[in-house]
C-alpha cells in the first residue's frame, strides 16, 4: 500500500516595524551583538512591557487579507522555558485567545487550486540568538532580536507533501510582503517556517505522530527537509518500528533531519495570563480604516488578470507571485498595446531569465515596464523578429540605450515589404534548383534549407513568418 505525507506549517513572520513589540529598541538587522537590547529586552528587574500598537495593525491586516475571525478581546500569556537566549526565563505569546483565528490561503498547484485552512495567527516576542562559532568551545549570546515582533500563523494539516508544503509557504510570503507587514528575507530571519511532518497509509482517516523540523529559511531546503523526513518515518514503519513525536532539525550539508528534542506539549510549557499586559481590545472603527487599506490581494488580482487578460491561471499565478511583479504586467500591457499573452511572455521568459542571473529583483529591473513596451510595440508592428527583440532587449539591460535608438543604430530593422521578400525568394530559389527538387519530391528539410538560405542573405532580418508563406507559395 502507498503511503500518504501529511504537513501542517507554523510560520514565524517578522513584521514590518521600527521598534520591537514591548520596547522601542530597534529591530534593525546587522547592529553590533546585543547594541539593541534595552532594559525591557533583558529582562532587568521592575521594568514592564508596553505594546507596539503597528505590531497589532500589521497582524489585524493578516487577518482581513485571509478572510479570519478577529477576536475583539485576546490576551498574551507567558510560555514558560528556559534557554540561553530568553533572559526572562518565559516568552510573551497568544496562547488561548489569539488574535487572528481561523482562515485561508489559497494556493495554485500544477493540478488546480488548492485552499489551505489556517487554524491561527497571534503575536508574540522572539527570543535572542545564540552564537557557536569563533567561540573556542564556548556560545555567545546576542539580545538584539529578543522582543523582535512576530506574527506565528499556524496551518491545519491540509498539506499532501513537500511540494504542497513549499506552494503554500510561497503564496503566504507573497502575501505578507504584499499587504507590508513582513520584507520576507529569509536570510535574515525575517520569515522562518517549522514543518510538521507525518505518514500514513494512503486512505487511512487516522494522522500519523508528527515530528516537528524547525527553522527552515529557505525553500529548497524546505522541500529537502521535508522529503526525508518523510522517508525516514515510512523505512521506519514499514520496518516494524513506532515514529517518536520529537523536534527535529535539518542539516543541509549531509541532507538529513536529526533529532533536536522530545517534542513539548502545551501543558510543559505551562501558559498563564502575562499579569504585566491588559487584555488587548480591538475597535470597530479601527479594524474598518485598516480593512479599507488594504490592496487588491493576490488571489483577487490573479482572478482578474486571467478574466481580463485572458491568461491562463499558471500565468496569471507567476505573475502575482509578488506586488511588483503585478504591477509591472499591468504597467507592461497598458503602455504596450500589445498582447497582453506576449508581455506576459517577455516577464516569465526573458525578463524573468536576466532577473535572476543578475540576482535582481523586478523592483530593480534596469529597463522599465515603459522601456520593454517600446520594445513589444517593435515586435507587434513587425519592425523586430523575436530574435532581433532578444538582441535589442540585452543591450537595454546593459544601458546601451532605449529599443528604437537601438533598433535604428544597428540597423535591425526587420524586412517586410512583401515585394523585396518575394524578390528575394525568387534568387534563393533560382540559386538553389536541388533543394527546391527535393522539396517537391516530398522532403521537408528541403524548406528549412531554403527558408535558412534567404535568411542568411538578409543577415537575419527578413520577416520570418512572412518569408515563408511566399516561399511556400512560389513552390506550389
Amino acid at each position: 500500500m502507498s503511503w500518504e505525507v501529511v504537513v501542517g506549517i507554523e510560520t514565524h513572520a517578522q513584521l514590518l516595524t521600527r521598534s520591537k513589540i514591548f520596547s522601542g529598541s530597534s529591530t534593525a538587522f546587522g547592529a553590533a551583538p546585543n547594541s539593541q537590547a534595552s532594559a525591557v529586552d533583558i529582562a532587568l528587574p521592575g521594568v514592564l512591557p508596553v505594546l507596539n500598537r503597528g505590531a497589532v495593525e500589521h497582524a489585524i491586516r493578516f487577518g482581513l487579507a485571509i478572510g479570519a475571525a478577529l477576536n475583539r478581546r485576546s490576551v498574551f500569556a507567558r510560555k514558560n522555558y528556559f534557554y540561553p537566549d530568553l533572559p526572562k526565563g518565559y516568552q510573551i505569546s497568544q496562547y488561548e485567545i489569539p488574535i487572528v483565528q481561523g482562515g485561508s490561503l489559497k494556493v495554485v498547484l500544477p493540478e488546480g487550486e488548492k485552499t489551505v485552512r489556517i487554524t491561527r495567527a497571534h503575536l508574540e516576542e522572539d527570543a535572542g540568538k545564540s552564537l557557536h562559532e569563533d567561540f573556542h568551545g564556548m556560545s555567545g549570546i546576542d539580545l538584539n532580536r529578543a522582543g523582535v515582533p512576530l506574527l506565528e500563523i499556524v496551518t491545519e494539516p491540509d498539506l499532501r507533501g513537500a511540494k504542497e508544503a513549499v506552494a503554500y509557504a510561497r503564496a503566504l510570503h507573497a502575501l505578507l510582503m504584499w499587504i507590508g507587514i513582513c520584507d520576507g528575507n529569509m536570510q535574515e530571519g525575517s520569515f522562518r517556517c517549522d514543518a510538521n511532518v507525518s505518514v500514513r497509509r494512503a486512505g487511512d482517516p487516522t494522522l500519523g505522530t508528527r515530528c516537528e523540523i524547525k527553522n527552515l529559511n529557505s525553500f529548497r531546503f524546505m522541500e529537502r527537509a521535508i522529503e526525508h523526513e518523510a522517508e525516514r518515518q515510512i523505512a521506519l514503519l514499514e520496518d516494524g518500528g513506532t515514529v517518536a513525536q520529537e523536534t527535529r532539525l535539518y542539516d543541509p550539508e549531509r541532507d538529513e533531519t536529526r533529532p533536536m528534542r522530545t517534542k513539548e506539549d502545551a501543558q510543559d510549557y505551562r501558559y498563564f495570563p502575562d499579569p504585566d499586559l491588559l487584555p488587548l481590545a480591538l475597535a470597530e472603527d479601527e479594524i474598518e480604516r485598516l480593512r479599507s487599506s488594504l490592496p487588491e490581494l493576490p488571489e483577487a488580482r490573479r482572478a482578474r488578470f486571467a478574466a481580463q487578460y485572458a491568461l491562463p491561471i499558471a500565468d496569471a499565478a507567476l505573475l502575482t507571485g509578488s506586488r511588483a511583479t503585478a504591477d509591472y504586467f499591468e504597467a507592461l500591457a497598458e503602455a504596450s498595446g500589445a498582447e497582453p499573452k506576449l508581455c506576459a511572455n517577455w516577464i516569465m521568459g526573458e525578463l524573468s531569465a536576466a532577473l535572476h542571473r543578475d540576482d535582481r529583483p523586478i523592483s530593480e529591473s534596469p529597463i522599465s515596464a515603459p522601456s520593454l513596451a517600446a520594445l513589444l510595440k517593435r515586435i507587434a508592428d513587425g519592425t523586430l523578429s523575436g530574435k532581433m527583440a532578444k538582441e535589442v532587449f540585452e543591450a537595454m539591460w546593459r544601458r546601451e540605450g532605449e529599443a528604437d535608438a537601438l533598433i535604428e543604430a544597428r540597423g535591425l530593422k526587420q524586412i517586410s515589404d512583401a515585394g523585396a521578400l518575394e524578390k528575394l525568394v525568387d534568387e534563393v530559389l533560382a540559386a538553389n534548383p536541388k533543394q527546391v527538387e527535393d522539396y517537391r519530391a516530398g522532403r521537408e528539410k528541403a524548406f528549412n534549407s531554403l527558408v535558412g538560405q534567404a535568411m542568411k542573405a538578409t543577415k537575419g532580418k527578413a520577416n520570418p513568418a512572412q518569408l515563408s508563406e511566399i516561399l511556400r507559395r512560389r513552390l506550389t
